[in-house]
């Protein structure tokens, strides 16, 4: 890299660096966020109707979540720990409520976990509900597992 290459860099660095330190993070957010709003994108197909359905999803997942749960929706072959369709465990920060086969649950935790603490998934119909199956390839245990919000 030559000489004024590097110099030019170095400056657009600093410049960068004091542009940081002078404007606060909060101001840029601003900046940005006031004037993208309503700006259409292309490639953007949001409708009125669908920016209107995504509203009342941000007002349902506006609730905070009391609980997980997972019950089990299908079943096949012999699962060791007697698992059958409808048997339900509830995941609390304060616990677990029920019995769960411990590689189900190991496998089934970053999952529960994301849904205790908002994350979504783009690829649900449903936000608030996913599947998740058991790691035994012979015996599957499919299991729902839903965000329980308060009322």
């Amino acid at each position: 890299m030559s000489h004024s290459k590097k110099a030019t860099k170095q400056s657009c660095q600093i410049k960068r660096r004091e542009f940081c330190k002078r404007v606060p993070c909060v101001a840029v957010s601003a900046i940005f966020s006031t004037s993208l709003m309503g700006m259409a994108f292309k490639g953007d197909k949001t409708t009125p109707s669908s920016k209107e359905s995504n509203y009342k999803k941000e007002e349902i997942m506006a609730k905070k979540i009391t609980a997980v749960t997972a019950k089990v929706i299908s079943q096949k072959g012999t699962c060791a720990m007697g698992h059958k369709i409808g048997h339900k465990v509830k995941f609390t920060e304060s616990g677990i409520e029920g019995k769960i086969c411990i590689h189900a649950l190991y496998s089934m935790l970053p999952g529960v976990f994301a849904m205790m603490y908002e994350s979504r998934f783009p690829w649900l119909k449903d936000p608030d509900k996913k599947t998740h199956a058991c790691p035994d390839a012979y015996n599957p245990v499919v299991f729902e597992i839903e965000r329980i919000r308060e009322k």
